[in-house]
Formats: structure tokens, C-alpha cells, sequence
């Protein structure tokens, strides 16, 4: 009977071992390839490494990003020993740019029937071209690097490099038969299925994947990187940005407000995180800025509408060009850009209106401010009397005679006494 115990219980702990250390890690990633993805796929790789993983699978669907982030994905594909396959998926992905280099860096490339991969020839940060010299040795770098991928990978080198050099773009078809890319899948399931028993060397050792029946462990990004992916969408960043500026403004025009000025500065740092992710022009952060200060010059020196004009101008077209269409974390939509460029000059036409009226209201100070306060008789007054007004006996005289009791108003001012009439209700 204990002999069956015990039986019983290294079968369970050999059954708890295998689950816990044969998984399938899954990584999911359709965002732009940023410094973000950098620390995701590592946390992922960590996981795996962690858990004596069987394999890793990334679901990629990327526009594509910055190349210093790209080599650093790729750095952490090709140093960890846990086979790593990059799969295009759902239908319509595609995995361009930055992420197509990712892609055949893979231990194995897949890709879903309806996805495309390509379109990597170097371009700005701004998404324009870039100077002929610079770019060819730009060029030559990427080519030098997917040349030594594409030989370590057994892919079709003269393919690849047209994706660089000629900015070509494969469909999952072509892509498989021209030696790009390893498998086609429909699904997870069918790619796991299909890469079952694949042989493939890494760290100077062949593996042969079983994967068939093994558990499957998702790694969804944590709270960091979803925040960090949410300010950098261009619009959140963008608003961000506004809303910096329009807190700093509080501050300084009502300075001890403590909360507009918190807030401005918070969201002010933030934004310019977030843009240098996403490798804004600087340009267009600085047009913002001097329509922001021409909008404040108008307050401070009304002109009728001459500065508030030209910050109008600076801001839309600051905004417009804070990314190029061609980024791949995506441009500002003028249904944005416009109504926030709008709001910020009626909001400072507003104030400067208010500044002007209130420069142009006669300024009531000292005894002059008791005119049109009310109060009430304590004497009759007849022609001269006493009054309360705001809690203080005044010396009074009227032109009519008012009874002790009697509402009363103030009309004039004459020394130290108060001239007034009888209040009407």
C-alpha cells in the first residue's frame, strides 16, 4: 500500500514537472518595433528561459519601427537557445519594414495564408528619404546584417536584400516559395502541427521540436507597456503635449494653483517621452511651442488678433508635420489637429478679452466701493442720519426722508459721509 503511494506521487510530481517545464511560450505583438517591444520580447524570452520553454512563438503583425530597436529584438532572438519562431498572423498582417528583418532572423519564419512581408529600404525617422550618402551607408549596414542572418537561416539572400534595396514586398505564397520564409499556417494550432519534429540547429546544437499536446502560455504585456503603447499612439502623445502647455499656462497666469501646474508639467514630460519614441520632428514640437507663446503674447499685449493669427498658423502647421504620414507608429489626423488648434485660440481670445475688460473697468477701491451697497436705517434720516452698511454705521443724508428701519441704498460718496435713497424691492 505505501509502495502505491508512493508510486502514485513521483508520478504526480513527474506529471507536475513536465507541465510546468515543456510549454510552448506565446508572444503577441502589433504595435510598431520600439524600444517598448525591446523590453516585451525580453520578458518574454525570460519566461521561457525561466519555465525550460520548448519553444517560442511571436505573433507579429508590425508596420515596422526604429532599426536600433529592431537589432536589439534581433540580438535577444539569436542568444537565447530556446528555438524562437516569428509568426505573421492573423489574415492581413504584415510584418514590414524593421519587422520583416525580425522575421527572418527567426529560428523559423512563418507566416498566415493572407499576410506580407517587406518593404525595409531605410528611411528618416520623419519617414522621408534620406541624404544619398547617409542612406547608402545605411543601406549597406542593413544589407551586411541580413546577408549574415539570411546565410545562418538558410534563406534566399538576393530576395531579402531586394526588400532593401528595392523595397520589395512577398505575399505569404511567394514569400515560402522563394526560401524567405519556413512555414505557412493557417492558425496556431496549424503551425505547431506543422513545425512538429522540425530539426533545427542554434547554439551549436541540433533540437528537434515536439511541440504536438504541449501547453500552451500566453505572455500578455504587463502594465507598463501597455501605458508606454497607449502614449505612444501619435494623438495621445499629441494631446498630452496640448495639455502641457495649457497647465503651465494656468500656473504661471494664476500662479498657486498647484493642480493645473502638476498636471501640465506631468503630462508636458510625458509627451516628450513619448515623442522621442516615436522619433517626432522636433520642428513641429517647437512650431507648437511658438504658437502656444504668440497665443500668450495676445493676452499679455491684445493686438486685435495679429498674434493669435500667427499662433494659429505656427500651431497647424507644427502639427502637421510633428510626424510624417509614412511613420510607422502613424500620423495626427486633422479631425484632431484642427479642433485643438481652434480651442486653443478661443480660449485665448477669451482671456485676452476678459484682460482687456477688466484693464478698461474703472477700478472702485476704498470708500468709492460702498456705491450701490445696501444696508439699513437705524435713524430716521431727515435730512441727515445714521445707516448700516456691510456691518458698519455710516453717517448718512438723503434727499427724502427715510424712517428708521428703511432699506437704503448708496448712491454717492461725500467725505466720510454716504449719500443715500430708499432701496427698492
Amino acid at each position: 500500500m505505501v509502495r502505491n503511494k508512493l508510486s502514485y506521487i513521483l508520478i504526480a510530481v513527474l506529471v507536475y514537472i513536465n507541465i510546468s517545464f515543456s510549454q510552448i511560450i506565446v508572444g503577441k505583438w502589433n504595435k510598431p518595433v520600439s524600444p517598448v517591444m525591446v523590453d516585451y520580447v525580453k520578458r518574454v524570452i525570460e519566461n521561457a528561459e525561466n519555465k525550460n520553454a520548448k519553444a517560442i512563438i511571436l505573433i507579429l503583425d508590425t508596420p515596422g519601427g526604429l532599426e536600433s530597436s529592431m537589432r536589439e529584438v534581433i540580438k535577444q532572438i539569436t542568444n537565447t537557445p530556446i528555438p524562437f519562431i516569428v509568426y505573421v498572423y492573423p489574415n492581413g498582417a504584415r510584418a514590414a519594414s524593421a519587422g520583416a528583418i525580425i522575421t527572418i532572423s527567426a529560428d523559423i519564419a512563418a507566416m498566415a495564408p493572407l499576410t506580407n512581408i517587406g518593404s525595409a529600404s531605410p528611411v528618416s525617422l520623419q519617414g522621408k528619404d534620406i541624404d544619398k550618402t547617409l542612406k547608402m551607408k545605411i543601406t549597406n549596414d542593413m544589407i551586411a546584417l541580413v546577408k549574415a542572418v539570411a546565410k545562418d537561416k538558410g534563406r534566399n539572400i538576393d530576395a531579402i536584400i531586394k526588400m532593401i534595396t528595392e523595397a520589395k514586398s512577398y505575399p505569404a505564397e511567394e514569400a515560402k516559395k522563394i526560401g524567405i520564409i519556413d512555414v505557412i499556417a493557417k492558425n496556431l494550432e496549424d503551425l505547431i502541427n506543422k513545425i512538429d519534429g522540425w530539426k533545427l540547429k542554434k547554439a551549436g546544437k541540433t533540437t528537434v521540436l515536439q511541440l504536438k499536446n504541449q501547453p500552451i502560455y500566453y505572455i500578455d504585456l504587463n502594465l507598463k507597456e501597455k501605458i508606454l503603447t497607449v502614449i505612444t499612439n501619435p494623438s495621445i502623445a499629441y494631446l498630452l503635449l496640448m495639455i502641457g502647455f495649457y497647465g503651465i499656462f494656468f500656473e504661471l497666469y494664476n500662479p498657486g494653483s498647484i493642480i493645473p501646474g502638476t498636471i501640465g508639467a506631468i503630462s508636458f514630460l510625458v509627451a516628450l517621452y513619448a515623442l522621442n519614441i516615436i522619433s517626432a520632428n522636433w520642428l513641429g514640437v517647437l512650431l507648437i511651442a511658438l504658437g502656444i507663446l504668440f497665443f500668450v503674447l495676445e493676452v499679455l499685449t491684445p493686438t486685435f488678433g495679429g498674434l493669435a493669427f500667427a499662433g494659429v498658423v505656427s500651431m497647424i502647421f507644427g502639427s502637421v508635420i510633428l510626424l510624417s504620414p509614412e511613420s510607422p507608429y502613424g500620423d495626427i489626423s486633422l479631425k484632431i489637429i484642427l479642433p485643438v488648434v481652434f480651442f486653443s485660440a478661443f480660449f485665448f481670445f477669451t482671456v485676452a478679452y476678459l484682460a482687456v475688460k477688466a484693464q478698461r473697468k474703472k477700478p472702485l477701491t476704498g470708500i468709492e466701493a460702498m456705491i450701490g451697497k445696501e444696508g439699513e436705517a437705524l435713524t430716521d434720516i431727515n435730512p441727515e442720519g445714521q445707516v448700516m452698511i456691510m456691518g458698519e454705521i455710516w453717517e448718512a443724508y438723503s434727499n427724502q426722508p427715510i424712517k428708521k428701519g428703511e432699506k437704503v441704498k448708496v448712491v454717492a460718496v461725500k467725505g466720510l459721509k454716504l449719500k443715500v435713497k430708499k432701496a427698492k424691492h
